[in-house]
C-alpha cells in the first residue's frame, strides 16, 4: 500500500450504497503518477488517465475537480485509489465559482440560482456563503426558508462530507452522522478527530463503537470522557438488556474498571480510583443521579420517582366506598354469568379504590370481573366514558371482542405515540386520556417508561383497573412495574385462581399451576406432549412434523411455533420460520415474491409487524398474511391483519415486518393460539426460566407440545428470574403513599 494525492474529475459511477453512501467510481485526470497498475486499460481520445476510486460521499458529478487522498490498495478488481479524505477544487473565476454552486453539490442551488449569486457576489459568493449567508436574502426569489435550505446544503457540502468521510468507515450511516453534525456544528469533524470520546455526548452513539474509532487514533486509555462514556453504556445496557433501571455504584464501578481495561496493556490501565473519580464528578453535574445506593440515568430515575409520585397520589386519595350488590346482581342477570366469590370481590374492590389490580393466570375469569365492572359502571354512570386499552393490538381487539367496547386501543394509540425515541420530541407536548373508568390488560407488558406515560395523563377522580398476570415473563424494556405494583402493599390486589378457560381437567392449565410451585412431576396426555430429541436439528425437525400436522386440521393461523431464542440455532424462531415457509408456502412465480435486502417475502406469507404505527392502527405483534405484491406504477405489498384490517406497504417499509410461522416468547406475550408448539433445548439454557415456560404454555388454549431434552425443562421449572432486576418503584410509592396519607391526616386534624 502507497499514499496517494491526486487531482481528478468524475467519469462515470461503478457503485453506490445509497445506505451509507459508499461508491466505487472511475475518474479522469493529466496526473501521470497515477500507477501503471492501476489505470484503465482502455484508452480514450480525450487522452486523460482512467482510475479507480472507493470512498465515502465522493461527489459523481464532472462539474468539479476533487483532491484525493488516500492509499493505493490492492483489491480482487485490481489496484484502487481507497479515499480518507477528498476536497473540491474551485477555480477563483466567475465560471469556476458559478459552475461549482450549480453542479447540484449545495441542495437549495441551481444553474440559474448559481448565475444570480455569482452576478450579485462575483468572486466573493463562497465567502458571502459561508460567513454572510442572510446577504443571499438580497436576491430575488431567495425567501428565509430557502435561505435555511441553502445553509444546510453549504454545510452539508463541506463539513458534513468530511465527517462522513472520517467515521463511515466505522459503519456510521449519513443519518447518525447528521445527528453528529446538529449536535457538533460546522467543527463536527475536527472535534472528533481530536477527541474521539465527544462522541459519547451523542444520543444512541454506543461506547464500543467510540472505543474503537478511538483507540485507532491514539486516545490515552485513561481519557475521563472514556471512563465517562464506558459507566453511561454499562448503565444504558443494564437497562436494555437486564431490564434495570439502576445499578449500584460498587457493581458500576467494577464493570466499568472490566470494559475499559479490556485489551489494554498493563502499563496502560485504568485504575479504579479514576473510575470513582468520574463517577462523582458525573453524580455532581448530574450526569447520572445517585439515589439510596443506586446510579440512575436522569430518565430513569425521573420515570421511577415520578410515576411513583402520580401513583401515591391514586392511592392515597379517598374514595367513598359503597356496596354494588344490588346493581352487581342486576348485573349478572342481565350478562346471564355467576361469577365466583371472589370475581364478585374484585368487582366491589374496583368501586372501592381510584386504583386496583385483578391478576389471575390465563383462564382464570379475568374478562368476567371486566365484563361485570362494565356492566356496573354504566348502571352507575350512563353518560361515563370508558377507555379499554392494552400493550398489543391483539389483546386490544379480544377485549373488544369480549366487552362489546368496539373503542379499545392499544395504550400507545390512546396516548398517541409510537416509541420512547418520537415521545422525547413531544415531552411537555402530550393530553390527558379523556375517561371516567380505565381498564389496561396484559399490563404485565408494561415497562417503565410506558407505565409513566400512563399514569402522567391520569385525571384526577379516574378510576384506573389494571389487569395482568404476574407470572408471566416481565416487560421486554426496563422495570418490573406489575410485579412492584402488586407487592408495594398500598394497592388493592385482588388474585383469581380458579381456572375457567380451558376445560375442567386440562392438562395446560394444571402444568401451568405445578409450573407456577417449582413441581416438576408435569402431567402428559393428548393436550400436553413431550417428544424427546437429542439435538436442536432434531429437534426443529419434529417441530416442523407436529406443526404442519396441527396446521393440517386447524389452519396456519390457529397453529404458532414459540421459542426462546430468534437467531440462533436450528430451533430458532427465524430459522424455523423459514424452513416452515418453504413447506407450507413455497416458491411460485417471481411475480409472486420480492426481495428486501437478504429476505424474501411471499404471496400467502405469515408474517408479523414488529413496529407500533398509530398512523395506520396496526401495532408492534400484529399477525397477518401477504395478499398480494402489485406491480404498477409503484411496487405495493398488500398485508391482511385480523379485523380486516388491510394495509399497503412499500418496499422500504417491509424492513419492519418479519416471517412469522415460529416467533420468540416474548413476542407471543398478549396473545393466545389453540396450538403452541416449543423447544426445550439445552442450547436454549440461557433463557430458560420459569417465567419463559410458563408464559409459552398459557399461550394456548387447546394444546401444548414440548420437543427437545427433558433436562431442559426441569432447568425451566426450577430457574426463577423474575426478581432480579434493578428497580425501586415500589419503595417508592411507599414512601410518597405515606406522606400523603400523613400530609391528608394534617389536614383533617
Amino acid at each position: 500500500m502507497t499514499e496517494g494525492l491526486h487531482k481528478a474529475r468524475y467519469d462515470r459511477t461503478i457503485f453506490h450504497n445509497e445506505g451509507n453512501d459508499f461508491c466505487v467510481l472511475l475518474m479522469k485526470t493529466a496526473d501521470t503518477t497515477i500507477p501503471i497498475a492501476a489505470r484503465d486499460k482502455y484508452r480514450r481520445l480525450d487522452g486523460f488517465i482512467r482510475f479507480t476510486v472507493s470512498g465515502y460521499g465522493l461527489p459523481r458529478t464532472d462539474a468539479v475537480e476533487l483532491e484525493l487522498d488516500g492509499e493505493w490498495r490492492e483489491t480482487k478488481y485490481g489496484l484502487q485509489l481507497v479515499v480518507e479524505h477528498w476536497e473540491e477544487i474551485v477555480p477563483p473565476t466567475i465560471a469556476g465559482i458559478r459552475g461549482y454552486l450549480g453542479c447540484g453539490l449545495i441542495k437549495g442551488i441551481g444553474e440559474k440560482t448559481a448565475a444570480e449569486i455569482v452576478a450579485q457576489f462575483g468572486l466573493d459568493s463562497l465567502n458571502v456563503i459561508e460567513w454572510q449567508p442572510e446577504r443571499l436574502l438580497e436576491i430575488r426569489g431567495i425567501s428565509e426558508n430557502r435561505l435555511e435550505e441553502i445553509k444546510a446544503g453549504f454545510a452539508e457540502s463541506r463539513s458534513m462530507r468530511s465527517l462522513m468521510m472520517y467515521l463511515a468507515p466505522y459503519n456510521v450511516t449519513p443519518t447518525t452522522a447528521q445527528r453528529i453534525q446538529q449536535f457538533f456544528g460546522s467543527s463536527a469533524a475536527s472535534t472528533i478527530r481530536e477527541r474521539p470520546f465527544e462522541l459519547c455526548r451523542v444520543p444512541g452513539f454506543g461506547f464500543i463503537r467510540v472505543d474503537e474509532i478511538a483507540r485507532k487514533v491514539g486516545c490515552r486509555p485513561n481519557e475521563p470522557l472514556r471512563i465517562r462514556g464506558a459507566l453511561i453504556y454499562i448503565l444504558t445496557e443494564g437497562q436494555k438488556n437486564e431490564g434495570h433501571l439502576y445499578m449500584p455504584a460498587d457493581e458500576l464501578c467494577k464493570a466499568a474498571f472490566t470494559l475499559l481495561n479490556d485489551k489494554i496493556p498493563s502499563d496502560k490501565r485504568v485504575e479504579p480510583n479514576e473510575v470513582s473519580e468520574v463517577l462523582c464528578t458525573m453524580v455532581i453535574d448530574r450526569t447520572v443521579i445517585s439515589d439510596n445506593g443506586g446510579i440512575y440515568l436522569p430518565h430513569a430515575f425521573d420515570n421511577e420517582d415520578k410515576t411513583a409520585r402520580k401513583i401515591a397520589e391514586l392511592v392515597a386519595k379517598p374514595n367513598a366506598a359503597f356496596s354494588v350488590a344490588n346493581i352487581l346482581a342486576e348485573a349478572k342477570a342481565e350478562l346471564g354469568i355467576t361469577p365466583s366469590a371472589m370475581q364478585l370481590r374484585a368487582v366491589q374492590m374496583v368501586f372501592d379504590n381510584y386504583l386496583s389490580i385483578i391478576t389471575g393466570s390465563p383462564g382464570t375469569g379475568k374478562t368476567t370481573v371486566l365484563q361485570l365492572v362494565i356492566a356496573v359502571f354504566r348502571k352507575l354512570n350512563a353518560e361515563g366514558k370508558i377507555l379499554l386499552a392494552a400493550p398489543t393490538g391483539q389483546k386490544s381487539r379480544r377485549m373488544a371482542e369480549s366487552t362489546g367496547i368496539q373503542s379499545a386501543k392499544t395504550l400507545h394509540s390512546a396516548m398517541k405515540i409510537t416509541s420512547e425515541e418520537a415521545a422525547k420530541y413531544k415531552k411537555d407536548d402530550y393530553s390527558m386520556l379523556d375517561a371516567d373508568l380505565i381498564i389496561v390488560d396484559e399490563f404485565s407488558m408494561v415497562d417503565m417508561w410506558l407505565a409513566t406515560e400512563f399514569f402522567k395523563r391520569i385525571n384526577p377522580g379516574t378510576t384506573v383497573l389494571l389487569v395482568g398476570d404476574a407470572d408471566q415473563l416481565p416487560s421486554v424494556g426496563a422495570g418490573n412495574v406489575f410485579r412492584e405494583l402488586m407487592e408495594c402493599g398500598r394497592i388493592p390486589v385482588t388474585v383469581l385462581d380458579k381456572v375457567f378457560r380451558q376445560a375442567e381437567g386440562s392438562r395446560i392449565a394444571q402444568n401451568a399451576k405445578l409450573i407456577n410451585a417449582d413441581n416438576t412431576r408435569l402431567h402428559f396426555g393428548t393436550d400436553f406432549t413431550f417428544d424427546d430429541c437429542a439435538t436442536p436439528l432434531q429437534a426443529a425437525r419434529r417441530i416442523q412434523e407436529i406443526y404442519l400436522d396441527e396446521v393440517s386440521r386447524l389452519g396456519v393461523e390457529r397453529v404458532q411455533i414459540l421459542s426462546p431464542y430468534k437467531t440462533d440455532g436450528d430451533a430458532a424462531s427465524e430459522k424455523l420460520s423459514a424452513a416452515i415457509r418453504e413447506v407450507v408456502n413455497p416458491p411460485t412465480t417471481p411475480e409472486n415474491e420480492i426481495a428486501i435486502g437478504e429476505r424474501t417475502f411471499r404471496v400467502g406469507d405469515r408474517v408479523m409487524e414488529t413496529q407500533n404505527k398509530n398512523k395506520i392502527e396496526i401495532s408492534n405483534g400484529d399477525l397477518g398474511f401477504i395478499r398480494d405484491i402489485t406491480r404498477d406504477k409503484s411496487v405495493k405489498v398488500p398485508i391482511e391483519y385480523a379485523g380486516n384490517r388491510r394495509v399497503d406497504y412499500k418496499p422500504s417499509e417491509l424492513s419492519t415486518v418479519e416471517l412469522a410461522y415460529a416467533m420468540t416468547i416474548h413476542k407471543a406475550m398478549g396473545s393466545e393460539f389453540d396450538v403452541i408448539v416449543m423447544p426445550m433445548l439445552m442450547a436454549h439454557n440461557v433463557l430458560l426460566n420459569r417465567n419463559t415456560f410458563y408464559t409459552a404454555i398459557s399461550r394456548a388454549k387447546l394444546r401444548v407440545h414440548l420437543v427437545g431434552q427433558r433436562k431442559a425443562m426441569m432447568i425451566a421449572i426450577h430457574r426463577q428470574k423474575i426478581d432480579k432486576r434493578n428497580t425501586q418503584l415500589g419503595a417508592r410509592i411507599v414512601r410518597y403513599a405515606d406522606a400523603f396519607s400523613n400530609e391528608n391526616l394534617r389536614i383533617a386534624g
